[in-house]
């Protein structure tokens, strides 16, 4: 018994005398360690950012489709007053973490510091790399960071976050991200002495993006780019009664979730962020303008002698060297063959201040007003000089001269498929239709575009059985900005509309310089008959034209 007790009592004893050990270890040896871990993970946790507002697109019935949200992601920190070589940890890290070694030093050399983040957003294999180090100082974690579930869908529109630069936290670069950044990133907490005032949520902001459409676009886009070996194309669907926006992409694209590793100009959205002269496209504008100002019709005619010369320079229509003169014609044949005489005819009934003045009133010198930062407005300069040339105004009228963003341009053309209003274009869904002003008379508007039908009818790559539907190609000459003149490279557009007498959509698809100059018929306008096509079946919309009046 006396055996037993003397046992139990070296137990005990051995027990305490490891406790207080233990205690003093962690207490007096690695006390600073821990207090400064504890420290840190503290202000890792009482994070000052708020959660990031969601993004979402709305398909057709309404359902809200989450595009950019917040996800938890590993994150690496330092606590460098418990780093014990800042110099090796530096060196050890470098290859694993995407800073330098002198980027690592100086933040591991911050003896006072207990906190510094050194990832945010680092992938699952890195953190466990990070951990396998076992650096003394050096830990992993999980931080709330952006996060694109569709990756590169429609990210010229969604933009990324990124760090803010000199100050904490990060901010919205690009895109809605960067146009909403304020109501999207909410209001950050505050540390006031030893309290800290939460944080308040950002706001959600719905765009009007259909995903089904936007990604029927981007499929349609990205095969139209690889087919043509094009440096690059852009499209547009919008609902030309109300300016709805349905779809936006450009290719080529980058993935928001990993944007480090694109060049920089593919952020840039060339649908609002960059001008072009359109070519052909614009004849339809022209002919809208002189039908409106009643200096034409439709089935006005003029001698078309395949070419003309006008201040020492001369014009020729595409076919000229193939086909030579056409004769008489009427206007809806100029837009049906696309003859650069006929519009410089309209042009010249209707006058070159009055073609300036519905040139701006169409808008296409002026900011749509998109809710997305960096807009461009369209350029009519050389019409604006002093002592502007005649031959300015007659290249003008089939869009060479003048350069506009792809954005400008269907909002023009839309004006014509709604009846003569201006709409603005408008992609938060919390907005409302807004008619910027008409433009045109709502009869002026519909002979325009039974013309633009006729163009459909002749050319039939477009057509679709059952309905009523219009468009005009574009092929233009892309500028020699070095040389001046222009280059052999050219740039397709097509823009049409349907159903005709009820308009759904109104699409835009641009190609930039697919090589051998292919074109706007060959190349976009099948793109556009797939696309529309697509519209149509998707929102079930009834055809619109009898089987004998195809």
């Amino acid at each position: 018994m006396a055996f037993r007790f003397g046992t139990l009592v070296v137990i005990v004893i051995t027990g305490y005398a490891a406790l207080i050990w233990r205690l003093y270890d962690l207490q007096l040896v690695r006390g600073e360690q821990f207090l400064a871990r504890a420290e840190s993970q503290y202000k890792a946790a009482v994070s000052l950012e708020a959660p990031r507002g969601v993004i979402y697109f709305t398909a057709k019935q309404g359902d809200r489709f989450p595009v950019a949200l917040n996800k938890e992601f590993p994150s690496v920190y330092a606590v460098p007053k418990v780093v014990e070589d800042s110099k090796e940890a530096a060196n050890m890290l470098a290859g694993i973490l995407p800073l330098t070694v002198e980027e690592l030093q100086v933040k591991l050399s911050k003896r006072q510091s207990s906190y510094e983040l050194l990832g945010k957003k680092v992938s699952e294999k890195v953190a466990k790399e990070i951990e396998e180090l076992k650096l003394k100082g050096i830990y992993t974690d999980t931080t709330l960071g952006r996060f694109y579930p569709q990756g590169s869908m429609a990210a010229h529109v969604l933009g990324f976050v990124g760090p803010a630069g000199k100050e904490e936290g990060d901010r919205g670069r690009y895109g809605v991200e960067e146009f909403y950044d304020q109501k999207l990133r909410g209001l950050a907490g505050e540390k006031k002495d030893a309290w800290f005032t939460t944080p308040e949520a950002g706001e959600e902001i719905v765009l009007t993006l259909d995903p089904v459409i936007q990604l029927e676009t981007e499929r349609i886009l990205k095969d139209l780019v690889a087919q043509y070996r094009a440096q690059g194309g852009s499209i547009i669907v919008q609902e030309p009664k109300t300016g709805k926006i349905l779809s936006m992409a450009s290719f080529p694209t980058f993935d928001p979730n990993a944007y480090g590793v694109s060049p920089l100009e593919n952020f840039l959205n060339p649908l609002v962020q960059k001008i072009y002269e359109p070519g052909s496209v614009l004849k339809v504008i022209t002919m809208a303008s002189a039908i409106d100002a009643g200096k034409i019709t439709p089935e006005t005619t003029y001698t078309d002698t395949g070419k003309l010369t006008l201040n020492k320079r001369t014009i020729k229509n595409f076919d000229y060297d193939t086909k030579g003169t056409h004769g008489k014609v009427s206007m809806t044949y100029v837009i049906a063959h696309s003859l650069n005489t006929g519009a410089v005819f309209a042009e010249q009934r209707l006058g070159n201040d009055a073609f300036l003045s519905y040139l701006k009133k169409f808008g296409l010198d002026q900011k749509t007003g998109i809710s997305l930062p960096g807009e461009l407005k369209g350029s009519l300069r050389p019409l604006l000089e002093r002592g502007a040339t005649d031959i300015a105004f007659a290249t003008a009228s089939y869009g060479q001269g003048i350069a506009v963003t792809p954005l400008e341009l269907i909002q023009a053309v839309g004006a014509i498929a709604n009846g003569g209003n201006l709409m603005r274009p408008y992609l938060d869904a919390g907005m409302k239709p807004e008619v910027v002003r008409r433009v045109i008379s709502e009869e002026a508007a519909k002979a325009t575009a039974k013309m633009m039908i006729a163009a459909v009818d002749r050319a039939e790559i477009a057509k679709i059985n059952g309905y009523a539907i219009a468009g005009k190609t574009g092929t233009a000459f892309v500028p020699d900005f070095k040389k001046g003149g222009y280059t052999e490279n050219v740039i397709n557009t097509y823009v049409g509309f349907g159903p005709v007498s009820d308009p759904r959509f109104i699409i835009l698809i641009k190609l930039d310089q697919p090589p051998d100059a292919p074109l706007a018929g060959f190349s976009v306008v099948p793109a556009f008959q797939n696309l529309a096509q697509f519209v149509l079946n998707y929102y079930g919309i009834a055809p619109d034209r009898l089987p004998n009046n195809q």
